[in-house]
């Protein structure tokens, strides 16, 4: 497996697993392994996946239909804070 073919692969996986459709999914991993064949090195040592995952997620929620996006987590409410004094 060429280093095209894994980004390919496991970023069309994650994000079917964050909630995208297939469709979106394979729009992001193309637009990831656009970014693997532009850019001339990751923003830090050992992060190339994760600059071209980010690319994939940008590019899915720009172009996604808002039923093809997952939803958002209920927000946690906190607790009452007890008086200082």
């Amino acid at each position: 497996m060429n280093p095209i073919e894994f980004i390919e692969i496991n970023t069309m996986r994650q994000l079917i697993a964050l909630g995208y459709s297939p469709a979106i999914a394979q729009g992001g991993a193309d637009a990831a392994v656009d970014h693997y064949k532009r850019c001339s090195q990751a923003s830090k040592k050992g992060a190339m996946f994760d600059d071209c995952f980010y690319r994939a997620r940008i590019w899915a929620d720009k172009y996604g239909l808002p039923e093809d996006k997952p939803g958002k987590k209920p927000r946690q409410k906190k607790g009452i804070q007890p008086a200082l004094f």
